[in-house]
């Protein structure tokens, strides 16, 4: 009997394997993956796990996927969760952080890993890194005891509601910038045991909480002059806002019209939450009056979370049936290891 590890790989699409096109662009073709990686004699050596490919049946470029596309990825991986010993989801670079957040928090239970990679070169060009890439995600995937969704590229290994892209051109396209690495990739693949969520206990099943396409989740930026019909026509349709605020959770205090604004739509029920601009540290509301006005008028502070995770997992507490007062509660909470509790 074959003592090889089994592990299934859902492809979506994205760059790592598209074609050229006639006019030198990239593009999605069916089937061009599996026959890429049929030329790659790596992938036939012994200590490469043995593979399945799903290909979905229609390749999107990552910057076309929907939440809808979230669940249909959790279910995937429940359906094969029993005869597979690893999952590798490949996708496209520009939106693979809202997915790996997504799947974070709707794949509950997870007993086994779920890797997440792609490429910024197809694997059809002869400088692609998609190669490497995939192997490695296809070993970690077989050989690390890892219980969360991840995300690997370039040299490291990320948590998923952790991770950010932050490279439109390099190939160590992501980061991780208020938690570690859980891994660095080298001449080996090296985790941190001790960064790593706990598996569920063996009894525990793996379930999928799918996402309301439906529930209205926005995002917005705060910039120099807003203006508080702006905010007022992003925040009227939405159950809840992911607010792209200034370093340390601040905003506008000296603007009236726009603390009424946010007052207003917390008020009535809206979720106004604050992420930081800035690429690393923490929302800090009582650290300036212009992020404490934000609290008084009813934004509640988003810790370190990126903007990825505090966007999906906003849609995932509002899927699961939450109201407002609880999504308040729970946004404040670690769930998947997406925040970092205040000391």
């Amino acid at each position: 009997m074959s003592t090889r590890k089994r592990i299934y790989i859902a492809y979506t699409g994205g760059t790592i394997g598209m074609a050229r096109q006639a006019d030198g662009s990239y593009a999605p073709a069916p089937g061009y993956l599996e026959q890429q990686m049929a030329g790659l004699p790596e992938l036939r050596d012994e200590r490469v796990p043995a593979y399945h490919i799903h290909e979905y049946a229609e390749l999107r470029d990552s910057a076309n996927m929907t939440p809808r596309d979230w669940t249909t990825i959790a279910e995937d991986i429940a359906a094969n969760y029993a005869d597979y010993d690893g999952f590798v989801v490949l996708h496209g670079t520009d939106t693979m952080a809202y997915t790996a957040s997504a799947l974070s928090f709707m794949l509950r239970g997870l007993g086994k890993p779920v890797v997440l990679t792609g490429a910024q070169i197809p694997l059809c060009e002869v400088r692609s890194d998609g190669r490497e890439n995939l192997i490695t995600a296809l070993l970690i995937a077989a050989h690390q005891p890892i219980s969360e969704v991840c995300l690997s590229f370039g040299s490291r290994v990320l948590r998923g509601c952790r991770a950010v892209k932050v490279n439109a051109s390099g190939l160590e396209a992501f980061d991780s910038p208020n938690f570690p690495p859980l891994g660095r990739i080298g001449i080996d693949i090296d985790i941190d045991q001790r960064l790593l969520l706990p598996p569920p206990t063996p009894d525990t099943p793996l379930s999928v909480q799918p996402v309301d396409p439906t529930v209205r989740v926005g995002a917005l930026r705060l910039f120099p002059g807003i203006a508080a019909a702006t905010l007022e026509a992003v925040l009227g349709p939405l159950r809840a806002l992911v607010l792209e605020t200034y370093g340390a959770g601040n905003g506008p205090d000296h603007d009236a019209d726009v603390l009424a604004v946010l007052k207003a739509a917390s008020a009535r029920g809206v979720v106004i939450v604050s992420c930081t601009q800035c690429l690393r540290g923490r929302v800090n509301p009582a650290a300036y009056a212009t992020g404490a006005s934000l609290a008084r008028a009813g934004v509640i502070g988003g810790h370190d979370m990126t903007a990825e995770a505090a966007l999906t997992k906003l849609i995932y507490l509002f899927s699961a049936g939450h109201d407002e007062e609880r999504v308040r509660e729970l946004m404040a909470r670690s769930l998947r290891g997406e925040l970092t509790a205040p000391s």
